[in-house]
Order: structure tokens, then C-alpha cells, then sequence
């Protein structure tokens, strides 16, 4: 039990079974006798083998021999460099925290999310796959080269038949090899790798000894075909042995032909070759599944892999730039052989680097392979490289890639081309991701490799960019491409969501940076815009206000409210917290851009004051209140019409939530009681005036068309109008401000709403009279020139009152002007229908009007959507509260769509 001395971090994570798995991650699928590998065997062998590989015997002379001393010494820099970088980031996501099986992709996808690392796992396993490929090959020329029957030397060696079948049976015998190594387990793997670096090592020491043990000779180089088919005479390189003319002659560079592709050599070609054969720095990271201590093993092996290899380049050229001409070195490759003491053992070497380098890349795809499978991101396309041994070992993911390989096997010279280019995208992630967590400040990024920094990771990306379009631009611009449509496609499918996201890190930060930047005392009305605070009882029955508000919020803050009675004093716990999930999901499902805030009170009224108070944060605050109207009408729950909510949620997936059914109660049924009473009600709407608020009321927002609270354009739908009445109805007298007007022009702003005519009448801030014989004309050459100062495009219409409604100049409305206005109950209600009616006559969807009756009756035409009308203020005195409620009742009754609007700030101007 936890007391007071209990340490806040436990030293030891928790399975999904309850049980205790050590940070360095030996909990993973294949426990922890599938963790037997050291740091050497594990890392540093497979890390040293694969940066060898071929090259090491038959590029170096290539490289020296066109590149000469200097230029070469710096490819090679250069080259180390930019893998240095890599390694640094390896290394700091590596002592990080536990690495369990995977590798780069396990790196990447638990930093960048599942999307961005299973393309790039994906791609990089295939990089493996058509490396291991292309090894085999490799080794295949290397043995026709001695051993083919088209080969030069001595008869009795060139047994082996020659041919395009010839080869492929070749490579699948050499295949089924290897793959058969790696199927049984990682131990025979290791042991198998450290036969081969045995061999690659002797070989390397006996072509070391022989560069100071084998005198100066003359070596024959491959005859040339002369013009017309004609031989040319023997031709010789030399071999001088220590010599400083040698030395001076190679240092600088001398590009030629390729003696073998006859292609002219350049800077650009020659680095790509010696590039590619330096990649391999994630051998060791790919089996941080089957090590001891991943976090302790893959930075120090793969730093120790990485300066031998340096080494051990560097050593041989400098031998090779004293001690042969530069004929030698351009027109015979494989000169390593012709100046060793015993050739064979250079054969041995050769075959045992493409050997192993196959395996290496083999035996990593399928690791890949199998932690792709186990986090179920392709489904079952991968479900069979699940299955793994009792020791732990993917045999299925090394049968699965064998099988693959064997499928390529006819077209990897096509593939070879873009193996080099998946490898930097893989790299470049892997800086990506340490680039992220450094920038992302995250309080859990604490690596115990502190050698880094986000220059070294921004420089590492920009480098294997740079170095992928330097190798191939198609391949590279082709290798970003699928990157991309592999993201969207997991985007689309869904992915786990508990590995977290290091983007929510990096927003969080800059979120953060700029909300402090945001300045409330900088705030000016050319620049207001709406920002809401929609208080919600139960979202089942406002759905569709749900959606109105988002259209109405033009791009400004979108709060969803809700207030859970109680007092936590009594409770044993917080009700609210566990509630987010569900109105979060309620937002996904209902596609609107808004957040939830959540509180709980003793009452509504309380609650809403606590939300306009503490909602938002900074300079990102609501301005504006919406609420349901109060009336007796029962709720509808329109999840069970709306097709987002009427299909149940996909409760498979892991992250997914279940159906909202069953996460919100059942409206109210009708004559229950309710959780706020009518005084409340006009009581939140006072108070959110006097917390100088703007209010919306919404009535009978679930009329609403459907196709105006979609996200698309409503351009073919059923035309409808917009009507404003930018006067208080209830006091003709009174002329309000523009807020009204300005609300009902940001919802035109949606698609849905774009086709919809806007009409306002009778006038908005004119100083025009309301009576029977009145000058209409010029009051409404006003309101269209205060219309167009404004920029809102609508269509001005005189409607004609009644004399009764009222008379005299506008007024300015003061807060006891509703109650003190000298007119009684009776006289207040009737004017109140009286200008319902006229509303109605107006939308065609009643007929007669106030006393004096509308212009005309019901005309044929467009149907109105939306009414805005304007909302005066609730009386000083709470006693006139249920009498203010009734006439806004009447003033809105059978209208449909409605939206009551009160205004307390300016929002518009007619300045630039």
C-alpha cells in the first residue's frame, strides 16, 4: 500500500498480465530466453560485417584509383559523417528507455507515431530484403568470376555453367543457406557471424601483411577488344610497394572510364559507391530484440563498429595510394588478390562479406517483419509473421522474407537501385525522431547518452536527404512518395494510440509559446471574431445546435459546456474526469473543431458562471454564450437518425471507444424534472451580460435543413434564406447595434451556407420611425449604406408594421427599460405575437400580420432556414424573469430555426 515515503516513480513497468518487466524491455513477446546476445556478437560483429561488405575487397581500389589520396580521404569523412550522426541519435533514443524487438522501426514508431513509422518500417524492411538480394548476387559474380566456365584462369577451375537460370538456381541454393541460418534461431546467426568476421579478419590481415611483405611486380590486366573486334597487346599495372612517386602520383584524383560498365567516373558516382557500401550502422539495432541490454549494447557497438571500420578504410588507402599506380588500381579491382600471399584467402574474405552480409540483412528484415506483424498495423497481410518458437525466434518472419526473395528474384538489378536510398529515408527518420523529442522538451526525454544535440539531428536529416537525391533523385523523390501514400493508408486504417505521439509534444510546446505571445491588451475590433461557449445538457438532444455553432464560430475558439451537479465534498471521487472521453469522442463523431470543458456545481447556474470565467486560456477566451432555448418541448435524440451516431464505433481497434449510446444517458422524458429551473435559465443569460458576454439563444435548431449543417457545399441542395430583424420586436422603438447582422453573415461563410440569400429587416441602427405613412426610403438608403461600410452582402426589405407597434426615434436600451417601459402584460404579449406573425407572414410560413397586417401574404419561393432576431436584455428584477421568458416563447413560437442575439461588444468596423 502507498504511504507517504512511497516513491513516485516505480523502478519496474507493468505488463499487460500485472507482472514486472525490466526497463531493458526482456518482457517482450519471446521472453527472456530469447535475449542471449552480448554486445559483440549482437552488435558489433553484424555492425562491422555489413559496413564491409563487398566493398572492402573490390571497391577500394576503384575509389583510390579514380577519386585519388585526398579526395577519397575526404569521401570517406564525409560519408562517416553523415552516418556519425546517425549513430548519435541511435544512440540517445537507444538509452532512452526499454528496446524491445524492431530496431529503427521500434525506435521510430513509438517517437513519430504508428502512421509515419510502419511506412518507414515497412520500406526499410524491404530495404533489408533487396539487400540481402543483392549480397547474394554480389557473392554469385564474385564465385562465377573464379569458378564460372566463361571465366579466365585455369581450366580446371571453371567448372561451374554460366546463364541467366544458371545464376538464379546460384543465388536460391546460396538462399536457402542463409535463410536457413536464420531460421534457426539468432544464436546459430551469431555464431555464424563470428565464423565470417573470423575469415573477413584473417583475410584482412593477410592482404595487410602482404602490402609490406610482397616486393614490387608487374600485374596482367584484363585484355581490352581493340577497334573492329582486333586484340590489343598485354597491358600491365604495377605494383611498386612503397614508394613516395607512387604516393605523389595517386593523391590527386583522375576520373576515367569504367572498365567494367564504360561509363565515365565523376565525384558524384564514385562517393555514391563508396556510400553505398558503408551503409549498415542499424545491423546491431536490428536485433534489439534477441540482446541482453539493448539500451547498454547497440550505442557502444555501434560506435566501436563504426571507428574500426573507419579504421580499417582509412589503412587501406593510404597502403593502397604507396604502394600502386593508378593503372592498377582503375583497371583491376580486385588487385587484392594478385599482390596476396596466398589469393585463395582474399576468395575466402570476398565470399564470407557477401555471406554475411546477406544473412545480416536477412535476419534483420525479418525482425522488422515480425514487430510490424506484432503491432497488427497492416492487418492480416502480416498476421503469419506472428508466430514465432518457443524460444522466442520468428522463424514465420524469416520464411515470410525468404519467400519474398525468392519472388524479387528476378527483377532485384531493377531494385537494387532504390536499396541504398530506402536505407538514408530510415536514417533520416531515426534523426527525425530524436530531432523531435530534443525539440518537443519532453520531461521523460532523458537519455543516458548525452553526446547529441538537435544540431547534429537536424544536420543528420538534411544530410540524408542531400545524400539520397545525390544517389539517385528518382529513386529518391519515388522512395518519398510511397513514404507518403504508406502514411495515409495507416492514417486512414487507424493505429495504435498508446505509444504517444511526438507531435502532441512538439504542439503542445509551440501552442504554449504562442499563447503567451497571444496579448489580450493587443485585441482590436477589425480583428474580433466569435468565440464560443456552448453550454450542452445532453448532447443527444443538441446535436444540431452542436453543428450550428461550429458554422457560426468563424474560426474563433469553439468551447463545449457541461456542468454535472454535485458537490464534491460528498463524493468519493471526481465524476467529471472520467467523462472527457466520451464528449472528446462526441466531438470526433459529430466532425466539429471544439473543445470540452467540463465542471462540476451544486447548480447550472453556478456552473456556467465557473465556465465563462475559467474557460479557454490566455488570449483564447469565449466572448460569446449559447444556450438551448427553454421551452416544453420534450427532446428529440437524434442519435438515432444521425448516420454518424446510429452505426456503432469499431470497438475492435485498439484506442477506439465504444458506441456513444451507451456513454450518454437517454434524453429527458417529458414532464420529468429538469435540472434548471426558468428563474436559472434567464438568471445564466443575465449573467453572462453582466460578465460582459454576448448571448445566442437557439430555438429550434433540429429543423434545421441537413444539408446546411454539413461540412460540404449546400450549392445544389434546396435554395433557403437567411432572414435578420436587427430590431427589438418587443420595442420597435429601440434600435440595436450591428451584432445581430454581423453574427448571421459568419455562417454564410460556410459551403453549406454560401447559397443561401441574406435578409434583413426592417432596418439595423437606422434612425428611421416604425408607424403607418413613415419614410421608409430613406431609412433604407441608410441601412444599405451601413450594410456595404460593413462589407456584408444581404438583401434590404421594407416590411410595413402596424401602427400600434410603436413609434418615435431609437433609443438606447438601458437594463430597466424592458420592465419600465410603461407597457402591461397584456399589452406586452400582444405586441410580442403581433410581431411573431409578422415574422411568420415574412418566411411564408403564416399568413396575416400585426395590426395593420404585412404588405402581402404568403408567396411562393425560396423557404427561410435561419431567423436571427435580437435578444433584449432580461429585467433588473429576477421576479420579471418567467414573464421575460414568455414573451421570448411567443416571440419565437412555429418560427423555426431560430437564434436570439444580444450583443455587448463592438465587433464590426469600417476602418481599413
Amino acid at each position: 500500500m502507498a504511504s507517504e515515503s512511497s516513491p513516485l516513480l516505480a523502478y519496474r513497468l507493468l505488463g499487460e498480465e500485472g507482472t514486472a518487466l525490466p526497463l531493458n524491455g526482456a518482457g517482450a513477446p519471446g521472453g527472456a530466453s530469447a535475449r542471449k546476445l552480448s554486445t559483440f556478437l549482437g552488435v558489433v560483429v553484424p555492425t562491422v560485417l555489413s559496413m564491409f561488405s563487398i566493398v572492402v575487397f573490390l571497391r577500394i581500389g576503384f575509389v583510390v584509383g579514380h577519386a585519388g589520396l585526398l579526395q577519397a580521404l575526404a569521401m570517406l569523412l564525409v560519408a562517416y559523417f553523415i552516418l556519425a550522426l546517425t549513430v548519435l541519435s541511435v544512440c540517445a533514443i537507444a538509452t532512452n528507455g526499454a528496446v524491445q524487438g524492431g530496431g529503427a522501426y521500434f525506435m521510430i514508431s513509438r517517437t513519430l507515431g504508428p502512421e509515419v513509422g510502419g511506412s518507414i518500417g515497412l520500406m526499410f524492411y524491404l530495404a533489408n530484403v533487396c539487400g540481402c538480394a543483392v549480397s547474394l548476387l554480389g557473392l554469385v559474380e564474385s564465385v562465377l568470376d573464379v569458378f564460372g566456365a566463361d571465366a579466365t584462369g585455369p581450366s580446371g577451375l571453371r567448372v561451374l555453367p554460366q546463364g541467366y537460370g544458371w545464376n538464379l538456381l546460384y543465388g536460391s541454393l546460396l538462399l536457402g543457406l542463409v535463410g536457413g541460418v536464420c531460421t534457426l534461431g539468432a544464436g546459430l546467426y551469431a555464431r555464424a557471424s563470428f565464423l565470417t568476421f573470423l575469415l573477413v579478419s584473417g583475410s584482412l590481415a593477410s592482404v595487410l601483411i602482404s602490402f609490406v611483405a610482397v616486393g614490387p611486380r608487374d600485374i596482367p590486366l584484363t585484355p581490352r577488344p581493340g577497334p573492329n573486334g582486333s586484340s590489343l597487346p598485354p597491358r600491365f599495372g604495377h605494383f611498386t610497394g612503397f614508394n613516395s612517386s607512387t604516393l605523389k602520383d595517386n593523391l590527386a584524383a583522375g576520373y576515367a572510364e569504367d572498365y567494367t560498365t564504360g561509363a565515365m567516373m565523376n565525384f558524384a558516382s564514385v562517393f555514391a559507391v563508396l556510400f553505398n557500401g558503408c551503409t549498415g550502422i542499424m545491423a546491431g539495432a536490428n536485433m534489439s530484440g534477441e540482446l541482453k541490454d539493448p539500451s547498454r549494447a547497440i550505442p557502444l557497438g555501434t560506435i566501436v563498429a563504426v571507428a574500426y571500420t573507419f579504421f580499417v578504410y582509412v589503412l587501406l588507402f593510404f597502403l593502397s595510394s604507396f604502394t600502386c599506380d593508378r593503372t592498377l588500381l582503375q583497371e583491376d579491382y580486385g588487385f587484392f588478390r594478385a599482390i596476396s600471399l596466398w589469393p585463395p584467402l582474399v576468395l575466402i574474405g570476398i565470399y564470407a562479406t557477401a555471406l554475411s552480409a546477406s544473412m545480416s540483412s536477412l535476419i534483420g528484415a525479418s525482425r522488422i517483419l515480425h514487430a510490424l506483424a506484432r503491432d497488427d498495423l497492416f492487418g492480416v497481410i502480416l498476421a503469419p509473421a506472428k508466430v514465432v518458437s518457443r524460444g522466442g525466434n520468428p522463424w514465420a518472419a524469416v520464411l515470410y522474407s525468404w519467400g519474398l526473395l525468392v519472388l524479387l528474384a528476378g527483377k532485384l538489378n531493377t531494385l537494387a537501385a532504390v536499396v541504398t536510398v530506402f536505407y538514408l529515408v530510415a536514417y533520416a527518420a531515426v534523426d527525425l525522431s530524436c530531432l523531435s523529442l530534443e525539440w518537443a522538451s519532453a520531461p521523460n526525454f532523458r537519455p543516458t547518452f548525452s553526446l547529441f544535440s538537435w544540431h547534429t539531428c537536424l544536420l543528420g536529416v538534411a544530410s540524408c536527404l542531400l545524400m539520397m537525391f545525390l544517389i539517385s533523385p528518382g529513386a529518391a523523390g519515388g522512395s518519398l512518395l510511397l513514404m507518403g501514400l504508406l502514411a495515409a493508408l495507416l492514417t486512414a486504417r487507424g493505429g495504435p494510440s498508446s505509444w504517444g505521439y511526438v507531435s502532441q509534444a512538439l504542439l503542445f510546446h509551440q501552442v504554449r509559446k504562442y499563447l503567451l505571445r497571444l496579448d489580450v491588451r493587443k485585441d482590436h475590433v477589425k480583428f474580433w471574431r466569435p468565440q464560443l461557449l456552448l453550454l450542452v445538457g445532453n448532447p443527444r438532444g443538441a446535436l444540431p445546435l452542436l453543428r450550428l455553432a461550429n458554422q457560426l464560430k468563424k474560426g474563433g475558439l469553439y468551447v463545449l459546456g457541461h456542468v454535472t451537479l454535485g458537490d464534491l465534498d460528498s463524493l468519493p471521487s471526481d465524476p467529471v474526469q472520467p467523462q472527457y472521453g466520451a464528449w472528446l469522442s462526441l466531438v470526433d463523431r459529430a466532425q466539429v473543431k471544439a473543445f470540452v470543458d467540463l465542471t462540476l456545481s451544486p447548480s447550472v447556474r453556478q456552473g456556467a458562471q465557473h465556465l465563462l470565467r475559467i474557460s479557454g486560456l490566455g488570449g483564447m477566451k469565449p466572448n460569446t454564450l449559447v444556450l438551448g432555448f427553454y421551452d416544453d418541448a420534450p427532446p428529440q435524440d437524434h442519435f438515432l437518425t444521425d448516420p454518424a451516431f446510429s452505426e456503432p464505433a469499431d470497438s475492435t481497434r485498439e484506442g477506439s471507444s465504444p458506441a456513444l449510446s451507451t456513454l450518454f444517458p437517454p434524453p429527458r422524458a417529458p414532464g420529468s424534472p429538469r435540472a434548471l429551473s426558468p428563474q436559472d435559465y434567464v438568471a445564466t443569460v443575465a449573467d453572462a451580460l453582466k460578465m460582459n458576454k454576448n448571448v445566442v439563444l437557439a430555438r429550434a435548431s433540429g429543423a434545421l435543413p441537413p444539408e446546411r449543417l454539413s461540412r460540404g457545399s449546400g450549392g445544389t441542395s434546396q435554395l433557403h434564406h437567411v432572414d435578420v430583424w436587427p430590431l427589438n420586436l418587443l420595442r420597435p422603438g429601440v434600435g440595436p447595434a450591428t451584432w445581430t447582422s454581423a453574427a448571421s453573415s459568419y455562417c454564410r461563410w460556410q459551403p453549406s451556407w454560401a447559397w443561401c440569400p441574406l435578409g434583413i429587416a426592417p432596418g439595423s441602427g437606422s434612425s428611421c420611425a416604425w408607424g403607418l405613412g413613415r419614410r421608409l426610403g430613406a431609412a433604407e438608403g441608410r441601412l444599405r449604406a451601413l450594410l456595404s461600410q460593413l462589407r456584408i452582402r444581404a438583401e434590404v426589405q421594407e416590411v410595413v408594421w402596424g401602427e400600434g407597434a410603436g413609434a418615435g426615434e431609437p433609443e438606447v436600451e438601458e437594463e430597466g427599460d424592458f420592465v419600465n417601459s410603461g407597457r402591461g402584460d397584456v399589452e406586452a404579449e400582444a405586441l410580442a405575437r403581433s410581431a411573431n406573425a409578422l415574422v411568420r407572414a415574412q418566411q411564408g410560413r403564416g399568413t396575416g400580420g400585426g395590426p395593420g397586417g404585412p404588405e402581402g401574404g404568403d408567396t411562393e419561393g425560396p423557404t427561410t432556414a435561419l431567423t436571427f432576431l435580437y435578444l433584449p436584455r432580461p429585467p433588473a428584477d429576477p421576479a420579471r424573469y418567467p414573464r421575460y421568458l414568455a414573451l421570448l416563447e411567443i416571440l419565437t413560437r412555429d418560427l423555426g430555426p431560430t437564434l436570439l442575439v444580444h450583443g455587448v461588444t463592438p465587433v464590426t468596423c469600417t476602418d481599413l
